[in-house]
């Protein structure tokens, strides 16, 4: 499976240091297995949209805690509007709003305080569903 290109991994949240833990928890390459992931860092709700309408990611994580945009109504909307979309993650504030999550369509959820290796652990599952067809 290596020899695919890079996977491209939207990674949303309003807060710099939410993007920086995700991107640190997973690095350059989550699994041996899969590709190498290149990110794309998005502060605002208009630039995850034009990435989407640009085809521009494979695989999206969201900050539900986001503002003043929510990552579960990106996703919900994500999925209402876009054929085939991207999977998504969404990062809940706590475990309790796991069933939000639901609500969103996402395909996964974990919640704050992020743990890196059940980050890691969700994600590559979701990056492996990409690379495989059908």
């Amino acid at each position: 499976m290596s020899e695919h290109k890079p996977l491209r991994v939207l990674v949303y949240s309003d807060d710099r240091d939410v993007r920086a833990a995700v991107i640190t928890a997973l690095g350059v390459r989550p699994h041996p297995d899969l590709p190498a992931f290149e990110y794309t860092e998005v502060a605002t709700e208009p630039v995850v949209w034009q990435q989407l309408d640009d085809a521009r990611a494979d695989l999206v994580i969201l900050d539900g805690e986001a503002t003043p945009a929510g990552g579960m109504g990106i996703a919900r909307q994500m999925k209402d509007e876009i054929f085939n979309a991207p999977p998504v993650l969404v990062i809940t504030g706590r475990p309790q709003d796991a069933w939000l999550a639901t609500w969103s369509r996402a395909e996964a959820v974990v919640s704050q305080p992020l743990d890196p290796i059940h980050l890691a652990e969700v994600v590559i599952d979701l990056a492996r569903g990409v690379l495989q067809p059908g």
